[in-house]
């Protein structure tokens, strides 16, 4: 399956609702879920970014399709990267 990193960056309501933001994220989880997109990990950060996502779905329409409703929501902007395993990436380059 795919897999993304999403770098998460709080908007100023994200920021006024911080003490929900855990709560939040498990709301996003079952969201997720329920479009077939696994949640592998996430992590609260400190520095240019606020929060990594790492997730894996059946295709990126579905992982995109889940992280557009997460930044509709008003709390956090995303920047996603593609990400690969090493083996995936040795496909890839051709070795």
């Amino acid at each position: 399956m795919p897999r993304y990193v999403s770098l998460l960056k709080l908007t100023e309501q994200g920021v006024q609702a911080i003490k929900k933001s855990t709560a939040r994220a498990h709301d996003f989880n079952a969201v997720a879920a329920k479009a077939g997109v696994k949640v592998e990990a996430e992590y609260w950060t400190v520095g240019r970014f606020d929060g990594v996502l790492i997730l894996s779905g059946p295709n990126e329409q579905s992982v995109l399709r889940v992280l557009a409703e997460l930044a509709s929501l008003g709390n956090v902007r995303t920047q996603t990267l593609q990400a690969f395993t090493d083996q995936e990436f040795d496909a890839i380059v051709g070795r």
